[in-house]
């Protein structure tokens, strides 16, 4: 028994003043006796729920108990529409666009132009500029995956460029940091692990359902653990490269150094994620301190010349 079918059922008597059960049946693609007990399952969380048998008979919610539709304020209605509205656009399927349509019902007349220029006041667009275009799709099969409880199977390119094939029992979708991943259950690690989708390849939902065990969500927020391993250093960058470097860190840290440069101080974390963002902006950026991460750049830097100072290399 699935809740969102529940919620949609108990929405959908909340619209109509009365409906039969071979049509809701149609409506949500199940039998007339899942109908029925879902109804019972509704009655039993204490919405009462009247039956009417011959013609023109059918179920609805009995009057005293009909929720007003202005239970829903504007703010509300809006903030609705816009999650749902950002959701489309990277998760599309028919339970969305009923879900739109059902709530657009709740709008009244009078208030229909005022909740239209609010739900426009914010625009959420979590699709791709330009990249991985296997990323549609792939949300497309985990989603049918999760709904199903079918077993996922693909390459996955972890760290330092190591390949392994994996079985995953998916159990969340994750948007993170300008990134799709999914947390399911690793049959080779024998525990839960984060996937990122566009480190993903060969994807495949195998025909194989899977028990759904007790979900353990991921750990997403990561700042106490930064915190006690960030380091401040010092950067001098051109100006043409600010926008950029806003992108890690406030305008508070930023001193100006003459009309052209700035000079910064750097939250950063002695890694490789982080050293490659230093790199990422070439020559417009010199760490100043302190020493050994300055020499470290320094050394990544002289690797990368020896690569293109190797005359040996044909091109073919």
């Amino acid at each position: 028994m699935k809740i969102d079918r529940l919620v949609s059922i108990i929405m959908t008597l909340l619209d109509k003043e009365r409906i039969s059960a071979q049509e809701l049946a149609d409506t949500f693609e199940v039998s007339p006796r899942t109908i029925y007990r879902d109804i019972e399952a509704i009655n039993m969380a204490g919405i009462p729920i009247r039956s009417t048998s011959g013609v023109g008979g059918g179920f609805e919610i009995m009057p005293e108990y009909k929720l007003d539709k202005k239970v829903f304020s504007t703010a509300d209605l809006s903030a609705i529409l816009m999650g749902l509205s950002s959701l489309s656009n990277v998760i599309r399927g028919d339970e969305l666009v009923n879900a739109f349509e059902k709530v657009k019902s709740f709008i009244p007349a009078e208030k229909a132009k005022d909740i239209e220029i609010k739900t426009n006041q914010i625009c959420i667009d979590l699709s791709l500029w330009t990249g991985n275009r296997t990323i549609q799709p792939y949300l497309k099969i985990i989603k049918t995956a999760l709904q199903d409880h079918k077993l996922l199977y693909f390459e996955y390119i972890a760290h330092h460029g190591n390949k392994t094939i994996r079985t995953v029992e998916p159990y969340q979708l994750v948007w993170k940091g300008s990134h799709w991943y999914f947390q399911g259950y690793c049959y080779i690690r024998n525990d839960y692990r984060l996937f990122r989708l566009s480190r993903m390849s060969k994807l495949q939902m195998k025909p194989e359902s899977f028990i759904p065990r007790e979900f353990q969500k991921p750990i997403l927020d990561f700042e106490e653990t930064a915190e006690t391993m960030q380091i401040e250093i010092k950067i001098r960058i051109h100006k043409s490269v600010l926008d950029r470097v806003l992108e890690y860190c406030t305008y508070d840290r930023f001193a100006a150094d003459n009309d052209e440069y700035y000079i910064v101080n750097f939250p950063f974390i002695e890694n490789d994620y982080h050293y490659d963002i230093l790199l990422g902006f070439g020559d417009k950026c010199e760490c100043l301190e302190p020493p050994h991460i300055r020499a470290e750049i320094k050394r990544k830097i002289q690797n990368m010349a020896a690569i293109y100072d190797n005359e040996k290399l044909e091109v073919k």
